[in-house]
């Protein structure tokens, strides 16, 4: 304890805690933190669907029906029929056999990996089976990294987005059984990974796919369908495990994964977060169902995001601003120091504005940034003053 005590004590006096504020109000563009109103732009509603009326409305039978709660692991007393109905309806949108949905995204990715990459054991040879590896790109969610780290097996990082790189590992460990691993949409730089080169090099190297859909399901592809829709790719067919968030653009909770019957079948009884943790809310499984439903009947939500986040970046861009490589609704700035990062997030909050910084170990050393992410029920309005008031705390602080 003594330790945890002087690695705080150090924290305190360098200030690197975060600043940790209290929303008292919806998701929307315009919300109340300690009595104060201040414009949201850190929000992962993208597409505003965390207060829509035929959300809540779903939600609201669902407690009618079913309580608060699901009152068990699904194995046992908590695989509610909602819980199904949303599996064959996300297993749906994204073209895929099946479903399979946990609590979490988190859960989720960290229950994947380690099921599929270190099996379960019940035949003499599998104990004498060589061990495999896994293949992700440095930028990837912690999530995934700490699920390759739980999974006990090696780990091979390739450069971001490099598919020469990714190709290097995958002739290092051609003989060895192989799990490449990718986000879609990168939470941090908001860029997007070349799905298609990875499946194909999958492919050519005979190695399990699997891609995080995050923050691109909602978002990408012509009707909103995700990074398979995006790069015209078919789940199962050309990406093995199509992972996801339900807490994104979809504005609830839980992750799911889309793959093959057998797949699925063998994961709720291998993925030790799935077997062990209670199941979701049914009111958040009720809500998820209705989310795919909107996505697909209110194109506009989807097509004010996209128009939202060109003209956030663009304005950004003019004004100086380094974008890193954005291409989508998530638009860091880069600021660099820790100490700077943290002096601009407080000095937008005191303009009326949250848009928390972000900083090591979330990112590298020397590449603290403001992440600033857009919704489609954001003005323009909204968005000028953003601007307006970026350009002048930059000024205020003197950053190049």
């Amino acid at each position: 304890m003594k330790r945890i005590e002087s690695i705080m004590d150090y924290v305190e006096e360098k200030e690197l805690y975060p600043d940790l504020r209290a929303i008292d109000s919806g998701a929307e563009p315009e919300v109340v933190i300690d009595g104060k109103k201040v414009l949201m732009f850190s929000s992962n509603n993208y597409l505003g669907l965390a207060t829509h009326p035929r959300m809540k409305k779903a939600a609201i039978a669902a407690i009618e029906k079913y309580g608060v709660g699901s009152d068990g692991s699904r194995l046992l007393s908590g695989n509610l029929k909602v819980h199904r109905e949303f599996e064959e309806a996300i297993a749906k949108f994204k073209g895929g056999e099946d479903a399979i949905v946990w609590p979490s995204g988190y859960s989720a990715n960290v229950g994947v990996i380690t099921a599929v990459m270190d099996p379960i054991k019940v035949r003499p040879q599998d104990f004498l089976s060589r061990k495999g590896v896994i293949i992700s790109d440095e930028l990837n969610h912690a999530s995934i990294i700490d699920g390759a780290v739980m999974s006990g097996l090696e780990k091979a990082i390739y450069k971001h987005c490099d598919m020469e790189d990714l190709e290097r590992k995958l002739k290092k460990y051609k003989n060895r059984r192989k799990l490449v691993v990718t986000d879609t949409v990168f939470s941090m730089d908001g860029d997007i990974a070349p799905l298609d080169k990875i499946a194909n090099l999958c492919k050519k190297y005979n190695a399990i796919s699997m891609i995080d859909e995050a923050h691109s399901t909602g978002i990408l592809g012509k009707t909103g369908h995700g990074g398979l829709q995006h790069f015209g790719l078919q789940a199962t067919r050309d990406i093995d495990i199509v992972l996801g968030t339900c807490s994104k653009a979809l504005s609830a909770s839980g992750g799911f994964v889309v793959a093959s019957k057998n797949l699925v079948k063998y994961l709720r009884v291998a993925s030790r977060s799935y077997m062990f943790s209670t199941a979701m809310m049914p009111a958040a499984s009720a809500a998820l169902i209705e989310a795919l439903k909107i996505i697909d009947e209110e194109p506009e939500w989807r097509e004010k995001l996209l128009s939202n986040a060109s003209y956030l970046r663009d304005g950004l861009k003019e004004r100086g601003f380094d974008t890193i490589t954005s291409e989508t609704q998530i638009i860091p700035i880069l600021i660099g120091s820790d100490k700077n990062a943290i002096k601009f997030s407080r000095r937008l909050f005191d303009e009326g504005i949250f848009a928390p910084c972000v900083r090591w170990p979330a990112v590298e050393k020397n590449k603290a940034r403001i992440r600033f992410t857009v919704m489609a029920t954001h003005t323009k309005e909204q968005m000028d003053r953003l601007l307006n008031t970026c350009a002048g705390i930059r000024k205020e602080l003197n950053l190049r």
